[in-house]
């Protein structure tokens, strides 16, 4: 039985490792702070900002770690010296090891978007996340691949739908481009990934249709009943005029459960779920 390795098993960690769980797998969980109760995962309380020792017999290892909600860490610290302290600690080179990136590393690119694009020098966060990636493909040796994914959204996920709520969502004046992917998606390419006996190194993990923010709060308003919201200004830091291209992901055999936002949204309105703890 293998032992893959969750590095940041928060909410899409656990989904991936209860997949794999159910296939057979043995399945280790690192987080900061691991949650109570009985769970086919075995979880450890590791903070890999520090060095880290890996057990000795995992053969696979998946990395999606994430800076704290609170603002209190940064990206170096998670991504870089995240990534150095894991690899560091490892008894042996991984069979496998799939790392979550983000589409973030595009920076302020705009246009179309696929694993080909060449990625020009970007904010600090955009390099770092790079950075990471590169280390991660250099040190697995073939064996590693990156799944940069967009707005991951799903169960408690809910920001626009809050918004919308509390009747503080706008409809932006411009162009407002959005990339997503559902996290139960998410979670089943990682598992595909996996699977594959020759992957990429990159795939992008993005729905089947970019959309731009004004379509999708008035998709939501209307589900809701409520009015369409106003136009006005709407700060984005990145990424407003950007298209991301799945198409390499879906040419490998993966196919989306919630294909655009409509099927995951509505999906998230007529079956409320909870994030996993």
């Amino acid at each position: 039985m293998s032992t893959t390795l969750i590095v940041g098993c928060g909410d899409l960690g656990t989904e991936i490792g209860l997949r794999l769980a159910s296939s057979g797998h043995r399945v280790i969980g690192w987080r900061r702070n691991p949650p109570s109760g009985d769970s086919p995962i075995e979880f450890d309380a590791v903070d890999v900002t520090s060095p880290v020792t890996v057990p000795a017999d995992v053969s696979r290892l998946v990395i999606c770690t994430a800076p704290r909600r609170d603002g209190s860490d940064d990206y170096e610290a998670t991504y870089l010296n995240g990534m150095r302290h894991v690899l560091d600690g490892l008894h042996r080179r991984p069979e496998r090891a799939v790392l979550v990136s983000s589409t973030g590393v595009y920076g302020d690119l705009g246009g179309r978007v696929d694993e080909d694009t060449p990625i020009p020098d970007g904010p600090p966060r955009a390099r770092t996340l790079l950075a990471a990636e590169r280390m991660l493909l250099a040190e697995t040796a073939g064996r590693g691949t990156v799944l940069r994914c967009g707005g991951i959204y799903g169960p408690g996920r809910t920001r626009l739908i809050d918004l919308l709520l509390a009747g503080e969502a706008t409809l932006p004046s411009g162009p407002a481009m959005t990339n997503r992917i559902h996290r139960d998606d998410a979670a089943a390419a990682v598992v595909h990934l996996f699977g594959l006996s020759e992957p990429a190194p990159v795939y992008l993990g993005v729905d089947e249709r970019p959309a731009e923010l004004a379509e999708v709060l008035t998709f939501l308003a209307a589900r809701l009943g409520l009015p369409r919201p106003p136009v006005g200004s709407v700060s984005r830091e990145r990424g407003g005029t950007r298209a991301c291209d799945s198409s390499l992901l879906r040419a490998s055999g993966f196919a989306f459960a919630y294909p655009d936002y409509r099927a995951g949204y509505a999906d998230m309105l007529d079956r409320p779920r909870l994030r996993h703890p």
